[in-house]
């Protein structure tokens, strides 16, 4: 299956990239790379790419299994080479959920599921990453 973005850049280190769902994006550089800080920055777009891919997966999975959360949140926090070309070596996740009658062995599964067998974008991930993946339960 073959998906399509096309990036068209807007001036200075400005660029407008489309999406499959319809939906665009802007990217821009930080003004100490010359850019105006009006969009994301494609490295942290990766990042968010990740997380919401084990989003998908997860939420996905809480409405199959029917578990009660009242809400989940994704942490991610990257190493940055210093090294040009710059990428992260190193990927923390860290997935927190919130509830008064969380199963936690189930939701355990839920992002197991998603880290070792459905998210796609984690598996592109290890191949240039460490990755560490922790499990947070807070029940109010």
């Amino acid at each position: 299956m073959a998906v399509e973005v096309t990036t068209t850049w807007l001036g200075d280190m400005r660029f407008e990239s489309t999406n499959p769902s319809g939906h665009n994006l802007f990217i821009d550089a930080g003004e100490e790379n010359g850019g105006k800080s009006e969009g994301y920055r494609p490295k942290a777009l990766m990042l968010s790419g990740l997380a919401g891919c084990s989003g998908l997966d997860v939420a996905a999975l809480i409405k199959k299994m029917k578990l009660e959360v009242d809400d989940f949140k994704i942490e991610t926090t990257a190493n940055l080479t210093d090294e040009h070309p710059k990428i992260y070596d190193k990927v923390a996740l860290n997935f927190h959920f919130y509830g008064s009658a969380l199963n936690e062995k189930k939701l355990q599964r839920a992002v197991d599921l998603s880290i070792e067998k459905y998210c796609g974008v984690m598996e592109m991930f290890r191949q240039f990453s460490e990755l560490e993946i922790e499990t947070h339960f807070h029940v109010k």
